[in-house]
């Protein structure tokens, strides 16, 4: 018997929603940048190798666990809503769990190390899933229109951005004043309070719990079978694979090609994170004329293009040139990509008449964790080909493997991703009416 639903149909104020991504943020971001620095450059206990090992198989495992995230998501039925218990029960542990991450026990082997390493990698990464696709899944739900899902997204993307400020750009001079352990728990503990928060003021409607559960095996299939999916998806997953071997790579290039420390890695990353944040407005506008294909494309570019120059420069003045640049075209990124997300849940939840917000997110989800497998690949050249294994074992040319990391490997990716968009679009088809009332 379902149990009475304690939901009522009020809207969501897009700040409630919005400030979630900055709880999702900070603990991954510095999961995902600074996991490999950690292990591998700080305490130098895995090699490159060894930790490219351990982010493929954790990719293996995302595979399988997305989809099962996001049908029990979309399939929940309780007084509290669909997404809600998912966040409320998932914050608390992945804080545990990346705190875990970072607090490798003393006198572990070295076998011992990376076993450990492994688990709580794969630990901290499938909670992470859970906790984002359930996220996710509430935005086309909560904001029906094109121009409430583009206020509330610039919105939380400033969010994201702001979370990445600290959890990247401060995170190497925060580590060197009080540790990597230290950091995690404040991370943490901000974390979960922001989740929980935007979890118990986000409105999920009533008529969603109302409609018909989705089919495990027909909701896969219908999903993997529509081609918008596969190019959206692969899209995605070759951005987010370009970021996060930026992201991963820039300790690296500062201190083997720029001579400098925690401080120029702070600098440079600070320099993409502001200019996306200063860039988002403006993209929300250039959105209005070119509409939302292009401007996407155009923002993807403008990062792929602002990766030549720093496998030439020199100085942290000319690489920060090159990341104002970038930051601003990943500013776009943030405005669009959601958005183009929402358009084909809209035709999906038109054409089978079951929401499903939950499976396709987790699905899309999986197709951008396979940016692990880039990031792995990369980790595995540099290795192979120029010698890198550790802070301990840098090999003979560690400056042109932080080039190759920094500027080739990722711009590689990037012209596939502004390849791949180039196959999606839609129909321009009126604007359902919202179905909020006055915000505010």
């Amino acid at each position: 018997m379902r149990k009475e639903s304690h939901l009522t149909a009020r809207p969501t104020k897009p700040i409630n929603y919005a400030i979630g991504m900055f709880g999702t943020s900070i603990p991954i971001n510095m999961f995902k940048t600074f996991a490999f620095v950690f292990y591998v450059d700080h305490l130098a206990v895995l090699t490159a190798e060894k930790f490219a090992i351990i982010v493929a198989a954790y990719t293996i495992l995302d595979a399988l666990d997305n989809p099962i995230y996001g049908f029990l998501s979309d399939s929940t039925r309780s007084r509290w809503g669909r997404r809600r218990p998912w966040l409320v029960i998932g914050a608390p542990l992945l804080a545990l769990s990346f705190i875990t991450f970072f607090s490798v026990p003393a006198g572990l082997s070295e076998g011992s190390v990376f076993w450990y390493a492994l688990i709580m990698y794969m630990l901290t990464g499938t909670l992470d899933s859970m906790i984002n696709s359930n996220y996710g899944a509430l935005f086309p739900e909560l904001f029906t229109t094109e121009a409430q899902r583009a206020k509330t997204n610039a919105l939380r993307q400033v969010f994201q951005l702001i979370a990445m400020i600290i959890s990247i750009a401060l995170t190497p001079i925060i580590t060197e004043k009080i540790g990597y352990r230290a950091t995690a728990i404040a991370y943490s503990i901000l974390a979960v309070v922001v989740i929980l928060y935007m979890a118990f003021n986000s409105h999920e409607t009533p008529e969603a719990q109302k409609m018909p559960k989705p089919n495990l095996f027909k909701t896969v299939w219908d999903i993997l079978r529509n081609p918008k999916f596969w190019i959206y998806g692969l899209s995605n997953a070759a951005f987010f694979a370009a970021l996060a071997i930026l992201q991963q790579s820039v300790s690296l290039y500062s201190k083997y090609v720029l001579n400098e420390g925690g401080l120029a890695s702070t600098i440079m990353l600070a320099s993409v994170i502001l200019c996306a944040i200063g860039g988002i407005p403006v993209w929300v506008k250039i959105m209005k004329k070119l509409k939302l294909m292009k401007t996407w494309r155009l923002s993807m570019l403008c990062v792929a293009v602002a990766l030549i120059p720093l496998f030439f420069v020199n100085t942290l003045a000319a690489s920060i040139v090159s990341l104002v640049v970038l930051g601003f075209g990943y500013g776009g990124t943030c405005v669009t990509m959601d958005i183009v997300a929402s358009r084909i849940l809209d035709e999906d939840t038109a054409r089978h008449g079951v929401k499903r917000e939950g499976t396709f997110s987790s699905l899309v989800g999986i197709l951008n964790k396979t940016s692990n497998l880039f990031v792995a690949a990369g980790f595995l050249i540099v290795s192979k080909v120029y010698g890198y294994q550790n802070g301990e074992l840098p090999g003979p040319n560690p400056s042109a493997a932080a080039r190759f990391l920094l500027s080739i490997f990722p711009l590689a990716v990037m012209i596939i991703c502004v390849v791949i968009s180039l196959f999606l679009n839609f129909k321009d088809i009126p604007q359902p009416q919202a179905t909020e009332t006055k915000e505010n």
